[in-house]
């Protein structure tokens, strides 16, 4: 383990130390990608094993200018591709353009959410995406309808993205160590559904499940919703039961209403 960069709180960082889990993350883009962006790159165990697929466009994004100063003379042909910057903010169409990219990281556990809705906002150019989470976040994530843990972000990302935990790892393989397990998640992209408006998407599924005690009757008041026609048969629900298709047929029906 490199003892070049301190982890810092402030940043949630949890430096993964094994090499093993570190390849085997790195080997889980399961494409010949050229176009890969690393999220909190940190001391570089991902970096390492991204730069040896001599992938075309890497460029790695981290807070931590710490980090990014160490990574810029570690791998000093590459300084240029390390940005200190903010993900949750910096314009990523600055590095890919119009261009599809894939995201990878060790991700900072306080910002699991808000990095999701980011790949979310770029869903038409990201086509994969793996990472390190908590486990309790992905197994939130990979919930089916009808469970507690099924929540906002299990439909959205179901309803663009294939998700599937890959493996779990223990606390003991980072520095300092997490209070928390952690797992790997891995989101390929589907079919995106054209006629749905993303926004009103959002909009429906974090109402319904801001009251998720409520029935949709109660809970989606400030939508157009005409009780004569299909959406009927979603009112006497709550947010948990529906299914990700249930939200995008729900969402049509709200779109068509609302013309």
């Amino acid at each position: 383990m490199r003892k070049s960069v301190r982890a810092k709180k402030h940043l949630g960082q949890h430096f993964l130390a094994d090499r093993n889990i570190a390849r085997k993350i790195v080997d889980a883009l399961s494409g010949d990608f050229q176009n890969v962006l690393e999220v909190g790159p940190g001391t570089g165990i991902l970096t390492e094993f991204l730069l040896a697929k001599n992938i075309e466009n890497y460029f790695g994004i981290d807070l931590d200018k710490e980090s990014v100063d160490f990574l810029q003379e570690e791998y000093s042909g590459y300084k240029s591709r390390f940005i200190y910057a903010d993900f949750l903010k910096f314009d990523l169409q600055k590095l890919y353009k119009e261009e599809d990219f894939c995201v990878i990281g060790n991700f900072p556990y306080n910002i699991s959410g808000p990095i999701l809705f980011r790949i979310l906002d770029y869903r038409e150019q990201i086509p994969e995406a793996v990472g390190m989470f908590q486990k309790e976040v992905v197994e939130r994530i990979i919930s089916p309808p009808g469970t507690k843990q099924y929540g906002i972000l299990s439909v959205l990302l179901q309803t663009y993205y294939e998700t599937e935990m890959l493996f779990r790892v223990s606390n003991k393989v980072f520095v300092p160590p997490p209070k928390v397990q952690s797992a790997v998640l891995r989101l390929r992209r589907k079919e995106s559904p054209d006629d749905i408006s993303f926004p009103l998407l959002k909009d429906i599924v974090k109402t319904a499940f801001q009251q998720r005690r409520k029935t949709l009757r109660n809970a989606l008041k400030k939508f157009p919703i005409n009780t004569s026609d299909e959406i009927a048969r979603f009112l006497s629900l709550r947010a948990e039961q529906l299914s990700s298709q249930d939200f995008l047929q729900l969402c049509r029906l709200l779109q068509k209403n609302g013309k």
